[in-house]
């Protein structure tokens, strides 16, 4: 019976597929990437604050001591999503969400340098196996360097790294005895704060005002479905099924769903090299999730 919640990840993942939608879809309506992410995280408190209202309202009590790394947190969450819009907006919506997945391979590097936990053979054999992924899914082997975004590239790989410190930090305050959703939802409100001397409420107002009715639930539906509500499901599936299992759905999931938005709204159509990098990387991904 409990099997039926391996779509709760499943779902979490193409929910956080579906980023690059909204992002292309503001950005392109004038609104800058802070004013954007003050958008996506101050709006996605409400329905977090209904999630721990609704699972355990004591979740809401901290401690000073729980501080810094929360604040850790909301430094890496900004630095995530400045790194991932930027990448999404640069180059193909897949490649842009296999890089962000390879946060894995940098926590296992962190790890090994900082903890000198062992890295084995099929590991490296999967890091390498991703990377050379990514390599193919760029077209570069295709394609001269002028076609490729080296920014978008690195911003994608920037988003891996700050989701890997997001991990790290993330457990580290779980280990404290914090919730996964306390973490959340104070390291959003640290970051709707910090956010609000650089946003542009200019810019809200002017999209705001092209119709209010579409646009205000378009940004509803922007901080619920690509941020909040796969946050709140891929918690709750820990409930039943392990954190492996979870995590291996998940990040199988996101770029596939990252490459069927591409392909069907964007025209991103891969060759067969670039499709065959992409299935091994999430291959790579997957072995490497795998307890």
């Amino acid at each position: 019976m409990r099997k039926i919640y391996i779509i709760l990840p499943i779902f979490a993942g193409f929910m956080f597929g579906s980023s690059g939608i909204f992002v292309r879809t503001l950005t392109q309506n004038g609104i800058d990437s802070t004013t954007l992410l003050f958008l996506r995280f101050s709006i996605s408190i409400i329905p977090l604050v209904i999630a721990i209202a609704l699972t355990d309202k004591s979740l809401f009590r901290i401690e000073l001591k729980d501080i810094p790394l929360f604040l850790v947190c909301a430094i890496c969450i900004v630095g995530l999503n400045l790194c991932y819009n930027e990448s999404m907006n640069t180059i193909p919506l897949s490649l842009a969400a296999v890089l962000l997945s390879l946060a894995p391979i940098y926590v296992l590097i962190f790890a090994h340098i900082l903890f000198k936990e062992k890295i084995t053979s099929k590991k490296i054999a999967c890091i390498f196996l991703a990377i050379f992924g990514c390599i193919l899914m760029t077209g570069v082997l295709e394609n001269s360097l002028e076609n490729v975004s080296i920014l978008g590239i690195l911003s994608g790989i920037g988003a891996g790294l700050f989701w890997a410190v997001y991990l790290m930090a993330s457990k580290k305050s779980i280990e404290m005895g914090n919730h996964t959703f306390t973490i959340l939802f104070y390291s959003i409100i640290f970051i709707s704060v910090a956010l609000i001397p650089f946003t542009n409420f200019n810019q809200i107002s002017g999209f705001i005002s092209v119709n209010p009715t579409l646009t205000i639930i378009f940004l509803i539906i922007h901080s619920t479905f690509s941020f909040a509500l796969p946050y709140i499901l891929s918690t709750l599936s820990l409930k039943y099924i392990d954190s492996g299992t979870s995590s291996i759905f998940m990040s199988g999931a996101e770029p596939l769903a990252a490459f069927i938005f591409g392909l069907a709204i964007y025209s991103e159509i891969p060759t067969p090299l670039m499709f065959c990098g992409f299935i091994l990387a999430i291959i790579a991904m997957t072995v490497l999730a795998k307890k």
